[in-house]
């Protein structure tokens, strides 16, 4: 079902650069729809590239399965090309939440559950609060009326194509607050007490570290905006050589558009929710880089980190407004 639109400019040389790196400008449609069973396959690539190479723990397709299965929550962002029509595309980006409780005994929640309760709990301002949130999401249904815990987590899901303007994020966690609010009214399971965002950063190599040029601040400005493994990684080397900062900044050791010291945020939105977060970190993945991430990672010398931002739900409406504020990019037309 489609949702809304924007036309925009993407592509446009930034003020300042030279004649040689000025870009042509290209008007680019976007429309966000809700996720139907074409997308499975476009999901589940963006859920392999926000998990990176622990993708291979967990079963991304049965988890591509459920974004598909509440198909009224949660968006997709697609492009309209020659050949067909964005309905009828892959998606470039996607957004939505997940009840972990309601979906408690599904084998892929139960193993995502614990891969999440095994990373939060060494981060230092997660460890005390999220493991036994995450904990209650595993435990059998309390002898209550209401026959659920006290706390229930939504866990929220979202990945974008590198070089994808970051301004399509906050219409997707605005609308994504509509849903849940229209879906409580319907009496929906969706009364989460609390929000948690799976994330993606990053930090630079020794090699980039030293170089100067290149790495994070580039990644900074490049990484959330155009589709394509190829694509994506061409756009980062043909940027390699330019120091150019992104909205967000590119500042390290905890500065302006910094996630942790040292590190740096994927997605600039992420900045925002720190503000209105009960904790946030890092975590290493643990499996070795795969090949697709040391394809697009390894020669701007950038090396990917999990993130995790927990959220109490009474503070999640201000949180988007913040994201929105933050990116900017104005309201979409229905």
């Amino acid at each position: 079902m489609g949702k809304r639109k924007i036309k925009q400019a993407d592509g446009a040389a930034s003020s300042g650069e030279s004649s040689a790196d000025e870009e042509d400008t290209l008007d680019v449609s976007f429309e966000w729809f809700d996720p139907q069973e074409i997308d499975f396959h476009g999901i589940k690539q963006l859920l392999k590239q926000l998990l990176d190479a622990d993708h291979e723990l967990l079963d991304v397709s049965k988890l591509a399965d459920l974004v598909l299965a509440q198909p009224l929550l949660g968006s997709t962002v697609k492009v309209p090309d020659d050949a067909n029509a964005a309905k009828d595309n892959d998606p470039f980006a996607f957004l939505t939440v997940l009840n972990l409780w309601e979906h408690r005994e599904k084998p892929e929640v139960k193993t995502l559950t614990q891969y999440l309760k095994r990373h939060a709990a060494h981060i230092p301002s997660l460890s005390d609060k999220l493991p036994s949130l995450l904990q209650h999401q595993t435990e059998p249904a309390p002898d209550t009326p209401e026959k659920q815990p006290h706390a229930q987590l939504g866990l929220i899901l979202t990945e974008r194509f590198i070089n994808m303007p970051h301004e399509i994020t906050p219409p997707m966690y605005t609308m994504l607050l509509e849903e849940i609010q229209w879906a409580l009214e319907e009496k929906e399971p969706y009364d989460f007490t609390h929000y948690l965002i799976l994330s993606k950063t990053y930090t630079q190599t020794p090699d980039a570290e030293h170089d100067g040029d290149g790495g994070a601040a580039e990644m900074a400005d490049e990484h959330g905006e155009d589709g394509g493994d190829g694509a994506q990684q061409q756009q980062l080397k043909k940027k390699k050589a330019k120091r150019r900062k992104s909205k967000a900044g590119a500042a390290v050791n905890g500065g302006p558009g910094s996630a942790e010291s040292g590190s740096f945020f994927f997605h600039p939105e992420d900045e925002a929710l720190h503000k209105h977060a009960v904790g946030h970190g890092d975590f290493k993945y643990e499996r070795a880089d795969s090949e697709e991430s040391r394809r697009l990672y390894q020669e701007v010398g950038v090396k990917p980190l999990g993130h995790m931002i927990l959220i109490e739900a009474e503070r999640f409406p201000a949180a988007v407004k913040d994201v929105q504020d933050f990116i900017g990019g104005g309201p979409v037309q229905a």
